[in-house]
């Protein structure tokens, strides 16, 4: 049985503004219906897999949650990381999870890439299975197409040999040049991030080259304490790990590695130019996605991610032209990789963009803001059946509530009412309120606040089923 492990977090500042630090790109349906998220989770489950371990922070924690009960996976662990310590810290965790069956397997995996061949993925790592029971740290390479300057590479000892192999070392972001001789020589994979090995095998290899994370670690899984239906690990020893990438804390320093290599598909979606390419752009090099019209255009892809938004462009080669109610990202796509210095720029600017997404998820559903000026704000609030926000009053504002579709029961200062579609609801000023949805289908109301101060934290909790008073 192989445990897939399953690292869920991200800045979100390459595929901007689709992908952003509230809301980053794995969870995000970028290349049809599912979200990378989902897609991964169905690759790595199934005959010969167990239930999967995700690592997440707690902002991710209930969109995590809702994509796996979207699949129906209800038996996933749902680690909560109190703060990003890169990818070293999160595996030793997991693995310390796992320490009961020494023997097991764990193939470790990001989120946010894109698998083509889920049957190739499945056969490559069954060739690295043998070689992970032997005591071998397994790497996975992708067979590299072009010189990619933003791909770490592995260089391979034996060239030519098929299956798992030895692996020579890690090579770190090439330049241009270097990268046009590693990719002539035919030695080189990039490097994919996954991994596969057994449980006490990664372990001893921690011991052996970062034994300086075992301690926080081991205490971050004793402190931690289960908050629903995930296990927070705890924060201060959790904090104490130095921030440290698997590669670099062990897997480089190993005499134990060998790797697969892999060209079923593989993409990680690092920049919309990759988008774009994997998107498989047509006769023109055109990709469209969402409420799009293109006119004379060649070499480009448009997307929209508002059904009101519709996006039109005329005579345009080498675009990328992303359109978002509350953003828009038009870009050279060759310069797509700079995209993140956009995110910095509009971090100095204060801007909300720079890292909000428009629409806010919830464990309970989702709101957006419609319209917002000084002294009020009008927002659409979507809540799933069964569902309920919590028990709470404000300081500096008023509600009016609107129900659109579905039913809403509604808490007033102990007063309970159904409202159903058409019907509305006043919410004064220190009224202790809860609004919950009895229903079998989502509820959408229209929310109209007023006020001197509409913030989010102008929010007293008394009760919540979510542990979040």
């Amino acid at each position: 049985m192989i445990h897939p492990v399953i690292l869920c977090g991200g800045s979100g500042t390459r595929l901007w503004p689709v992908s952003r630090k509230s809301y980053p790109k794995q969870f995000s349906p970028l290349m049809g219906e599912e979200s990378l998220f989902q897609a991964s989770l169905r690759r790595l489950s199934g005959p010969g897999f167990g239930a999967p371990i995700v690592l997440t922070n707690t902002e991710f924690r209930f969109i995590a949650t809702e994509q796996l009960a979207s699949l129906g996976i209800s038996d996933g662990q749902v680690l909560i990381e109190p703060a990003s310590r890169n990818t070293a810290p999160a595996v030793l965790c997991a693995a310390l999870s796992l320490e009961a069956t020494p023997e097991a397997l764990m193939l470790v995996a990001p989120s946010d890439h894109v698998i083509a061949d889920t049957d190739a993925f499945h056969a490559a790592v069954a060739l690295g299975t043998q070689a992970a029971e032997a005591g071998r740290l397994v790497t996975f390479g992708i067979r590299p197409d072009r010189p990619e300057t933003g791909y770490g590479y592995l260089e391979l000892a034996h060239p030519g040999q098929s299956g798992a192999q030895p692996l020579e070392r890690f090579v770190e972001k090439p330049c241009a040049a270097a990268a046009a001789e590693m990719l002539a020589s035919g030695r080189f994979l990039w490097n994919a991030g996954i991994f596969l090995f057994r449980v006490c095998d990664i372990l001893a290899a921690y011991e052996a080259h970062a034994p300086a994370l075992i301690g926080p670690c081991r205490a971050a899984l004793s402190e931690g304490r289960a908050d629903l239906g995930f296990f927070r690990l705890g924060e201060a020893a959790f904090a104490a790990c130095p921030d440290l990438s698997i590669d670099y804390a062990v897997m480089e320093k190993s005499d134990a590695l060998s790797v697969v290599p892999f060209d079923g598909g593989w993409n990680d979606l690092g920049s919309w130019d990759a988008v774009w390419r994997e998107l498989g752009p047509d006769a023109d090099g055109l990709t469209t996605q969402g409420s799009v019209t293109a006119i004379d255009c060649s070499q480009s892809m448009l997307r929209s991610d508002d059904e009101n938004m519709h996006l039109v462009g005329i005579g345009l080669k080498n675009i990328a032209a992303i359109a978002m109610r509350d953003a828009v990202l038009v870009a050279n796509l060759d310069e797509s990789q700079r995209v993140k210095e956009v995110v910095a720029r509009l971090r100095t600017l204060n801007a909300p963009q720079a890292e909000g997404f428009p629409r806010c998820h919830r464990p309970w559903g989702w709101y957006e803001t419609l319209s917002l000026a000084p002294r009020f704000q009008v927002k659409r609030i979507m809540v799933h059946p069964g569902a309920k926000l919590s028990l709470q009053s404000h300081v500096h504002r008023s509600e009016h509530w609107i129900v659109v579709s579905g039913t809403a029961k509604v808490t007033v200062d102990g007063t309970v009412t159904l409202l159903s579609e058409n019907q509305s609801t006043y919410i004064p000023l220190g009224a202790v309120h809860r609004m919950e949805n009895p229903g079998k289908v989502d509820m959408h109301l229209i929310e109209v606040q007023t006020g001197v101060y509409l913030g989010e934290d102008d929010i007293i909790r008394y009760e919540d089923i979510y542990a979040r008073t």
